[in-house]
């Protein structure tokens, strides 16, 4: 655009320069008819609104009819000129006005009263500095005073407008700096014309002037060629900081000029102290007015900040620190009241599957339409609160009874039985409530309230969703003590308290131990038992089980390697370790399992991982793919627990399992329940079938172990054969099977082994 600029600054050296005032005045009116064009052009190359090259015409037009009239001969009077040019000023203004409202879509109140301070401000000083000099010398009519009076002030509106403008503009700004520096260059030319007008300069002023009028059109002209003028009208952020400051900035310099010319100069007449005296009146108003509202302003965003801190903004309700001061409050006055304060903690059952199906917005969606019944659910004096997520709690002041507190939890559960009407179509969701209440006597507090309903909460959960459960002491204990045991599980590790034991697999056929099965432990420091069936759903709710698994896994291993080393059994036992579903879901596990074979220099063909078949049925890509990774490094799976659960044909032909593991449930019935004595001859028919190893578990007696040889089970584990034994004591226990022999020797009375 170098061409542009050339063109500008040769009309500008024109202005200045020549002699032949003709030769200016024509430059000058090339400068102004050439800005129509460009902006016409800019509106067909970037889609600009026909408003702005109409805006930008009738401006040009009115400095044109100016500069014309002003250069006619019979010219005396400046009436005219004056009013074109503050005409001009006003459009100008205008089309600020209507830029920064499209920008910025917020309050103008502010706006309009800094902008009301800004042009007292420099109609003072247009006063004292321009218009007395001309009523002192009497050389002008009164109007053509007057409009020179507000060219000033209006000249100085524009520049305020183009600030607030700028340093709101965001990242866009290049557009707006260059109709920036337009106006302060603009501005200039209009205070050099009034010194000329007031007879404070010479008229060769007026040959200054003119070139910055040139450079201030051909500024606007960059500004509509350059494409960021199509981001002028586009709304904003809330750069707040950033417009208070630029406002601040041209509003106090208009009110401190305006102070220090009334200042530095004393009337020159009755007339003059007069209107100083009113304008000085009128701007100390306006400055008023502005700190009134500022105060004002102020107020409504705190209280609009203090209700965004205390309400849900999704669904308006309450929030949790809301709702902590309303139980406070009735805790207060529960005593006095004889009234019973009672939460009722809600959550939605499964809110992740409308999430994960649906999408969030519908999950929004529903989270709105559960407020809007819960509140039509509730006496009026309740609060409903939202704490956060699918989590909403009531809050009953005035509960007179259990009976009645259990007949609102019952309408609240009532709320879930009819479908939600979402966009994407009906929807039911069912809640678990928890319920709690507190007595006048009791001591708790606002926190203890809403985390005794949450516990209770939790309780319905596990009683399986869709109900209500009543918050009782024993609760807590519960809660209390899974907690610690939950905190001492993590530095079990640590501190040695867990323990490997051993349970002997043995050969049915024969007698001989085969392998052997690992069985954690938790000893604490004191000597006391923790067990299994406590800790092992913890740490698999956790995520612990990882960790805990992989060295159970390397222990047992190691502790194979070691009884082979020793002779303490047979170097083709093997080691059977059960994997938790949450190992199996983890990416790391098969490596993990390479790594502990290798250290523990166990042959992989020795290893079998005991799995369940819940990760199976809920996850079958997922544990399909992670037991092939594992058959690949060698080792064996078996199948734990088969029978208890949704066991099937089509799990053992799908999932790459080797050995069937017989649930102690039907061991225990096999030799005087007949339905069980099936079970299980239909279990090893079809392991066999399917070339399937067989091994019963919780053998206990000597008659269930004979029966179960008679149907075909091939090996067994039990308290018959032996309990699970620390490590140190397992050369004892194999050694006492050896001598005891075939435990099928043993004579019983006779079974009849029919179904």
């Amino acid at each position: 655009m170098w061409w542009y600029g050339g063109v500008g600054s040769t009309l500008a050296l024109t202005t200045a320069f020549v002699p032949d005032s003709g030769v200016r005045l024509v430059a000058y009116l090339g400068a102004i008819a050439h800005l129509p064009i460009v902006a016409l052009v800019a509106t067909k190359r970037y889609g600009l609104h026909r408003r702005w090259p109409a805006l930008v015409a009738l401006v040009s037009a009115l400095h044109a009819a100016t500069a014309v009239t002003q250069t006619l001969p019979a010219t005396t009077d400046t009436t005219i000129p004056i009013a074109l040019g503050a005409a001009a000023s006003c459009c100008v203004a205008a089309g600020l006005v209507k830029l920064l409202r499209n920008r910025h879509s917020g309050g103008t109140a502010g706006l309009i009263s800094d902008g009301l301070i800004v042009g007292l401000g420099a109609w003072v000083v247009s006063w004292v500095v321009f218009i007395t000099p001309l009523i002192v010398g009497h050389q002008h009519s009164v109007l053509s005073m007057s409009l020179a009076a507000l060219s000033l002030p209006t000249s100085a509106l524009t520049l305020y407008l183009v600030v607030v403008l700028l340093f709101g503009s965001g990242v866009n700004a290049r557009g707006l700096m260059t109709l920036s520096a337009a106006v302060m260059v603009s501005l200039a030319g209009d205070v050099l014309l009034q010194l000329v007008n007031s007879h404070q300069a010479g008229t060769v002023m007026v040959r200054a002037a003119l070139p910055l009028y040139v450079v201030a059109y051909f500024l606007i002209g960059a500004m509509f060629m350059h494409s960021s003028v199509t981001r002028l009208g586009v709304p904003q952020s809330n750069h707040g900081t950033q417009r208070l400051l630029g406002r601040l900035i041209i509003t106090t310099t208009s009110l401190v000029a305006s102070v220090i010319v009334l200042a530095a100069s004393g009337p020159q007449s009755i007339g003059d102290a007069l209107v100083r005296s009113s304008s000085a009146v009128v701007l100390a108003g306006a400055v008023t007015l502005r700190v009134v509202q500022s105060v004002r302003a102020n107020s409504r965003t705190h209280d609009s900040l203090l209700r965004d801190a205390h309400t849900d903004p999704l669904t308006g309700l309450p929030n949790r620190t809301l709702l902590l001061e309303h139980i406070n409050a009735c805790v207060t006055e529960s005593w006095q009241l004889n009234r019973q304060p009672t939460l009722f903690f809600i959550d939605l059952d499964r809110f992740k599957n409308v999430n994960d199906s649906l999408g969030h917005e519908a999950g929004d969606e529903l989270l709105v339409l559960v407020a809007e019944r819960l509140r039509a659910a509730v006496p009026a004096e309740a609060t409903v609160a939202r704490l956060s997520g699918d989590e909403f709690v009531v809050l009953d002041p005035a509960a007179p009874s259990t009976s009645v507190t259990m007949a609102l939890a019952e309408r609240l559960l009532a709320v879930f039985r009819e479908p939600l009407a979402l966009k994407q179509g009906d929807v039911f969701i069912t809640a678990s409530i928890g319920v709690a209440a507190m007595s006048p006597t009791s001591s708790s507090t606002a926190e203890d309230l809403l985390r005794h309903s949450d516990t209770a909460m939790y309780r319905a959960k596990d009683n399986g969703r869709n109900c209500v459960a009543l918050y009782d002491e024993s609760m807590h204990e519960r809660v209390a003590h899974r907690l610690a045991t939950e905190t001492a599980l993590y530095r079990a590790i640590d501190r040695r308290e867990l323990r490997m034991f051993h349970q002997p697999i043995l050969d049915i056929e024969s007698g001989d131990v085969v392998g052997f099965e690992a069985l954690m432990r938790w000893q604490h420091a004191d000597g006391t038992m923790v067990p299994p069936i406590e800790f092992i759903p913890i740490a698999e709710e956790t995520g612990i089980i990882v960790p805990i698994g992989s060295w159970a896994l390397l222990e047992s291993l190691s502790q194979l390697r070691t009884w082979i080393d020793e002779g303490v059994c047979r170097p083709t036992a093997t080691m059977s370790v059960n994997v938790s579903p949450r190992q199996l879901r983890d990416p790391n596990f098969p490596a993990i399992v390479a790594e502990a074979i290798s250290r523990s220099d166990v042959p992989a063909s020795l290893v079998w991982l005991e799995v369940t078949e819940s990760i199976m049925i809920v996850e079958p890509e997922l544990a399909l793919a992670t037991l092939k990774r594992l058959r690949s490094l060698g080792v064996r799976v078996a199948l734990d627990d088969f029978g208890t659960g949704y066991s099937s044909l089509s799990l053992l032909q799908k999932f790459p399992l080797q050995r069937i593991k017989i649930d102690r449930a039907f061991v225990q019935g096999v030799a005087d329940n007949p339905n069980d004595r099936a079970l299980v001859r239909t279990i090893v028919a079809m392991g066999k079938s399917l070339g399937l190893d067989m091994v019963a578990e919780g053998v206990e007696t000597i008659h269930q172990l004979q029966v179960l040889h008679e149907l075909g089970c091939s090996k067994a584990q039990g308290y018959l054969i032996s309990h699970p034994v620390p490590a140190e004591a397992m050369a004892t226990t194999v050694a006492g099977l050896e001598r005891l022999g075939r435990f099928t020797d043993i004579r019983v009375p006779e079974v009849a082994l029919v179904g």
